[in-house]
């Protein structure tokens, strides 16, 4: 990219259970430390930051376990990042698509809905579920 001065584009594909959602989170990573690896302390890692941490927000609300995985992701995800000519980060854009919005209601026998679902379950207090009619 910083030789050749073109676009990249990682394309990452696969059966269900492959890995695809743990590589590219290992690409973001990479990518991350390194545009971050030759600034400064002080400058390093605001927005490098930021892109990895969207990330577990994204599989609480898009991911679930399945009987082949138990963090599948039931949605696409296309990552943009913008670098500068010295190759910093100075932007990103995630875009989601194709969310499997069915499995909010339904799931498979020994499957879940979505992680987030169980995240708001666990920290409700005894009274919180009572209310909503589920069991303490």
């Amino acid at each position: 990219m910083m030789q050749d001065r073109e676009d990249q584009s990682i394309l990452c594909t696969g059966e269900s259970g492959a890995g695809k959602t743990e590589n590219t989170k290992k690409v973001i990573q990479y990518l991350a430390h390194v545009a971050s690896s030759h600034k400064s302390k002080k400058d390093q890692g605001e927005l490098e930051r930021q892109l990895l941490q969207a990330n577990p927000i994204l599989e609480a609300f898009g991911n679930a376990k399945t009987v082949k995985n138990d963090n599948s992701s039931r949605f696409g995800k296309f990552i943009r990042i913008n670098f500068d000519v010295n190759g910093y980060i100075v932007g990103a854009n995630i875009e989601t698509y194709l969310l499997e919005k069915s499995r909010a209601i339904r799931q498979a026998k020994e499957e879940r809905t979505f992680h987030i679902f169980y995240y708001l379950l666990s920290g409700a207090g005894e009274h919180l579920k009572t209310d909503l009619l589920l069991e303490p």
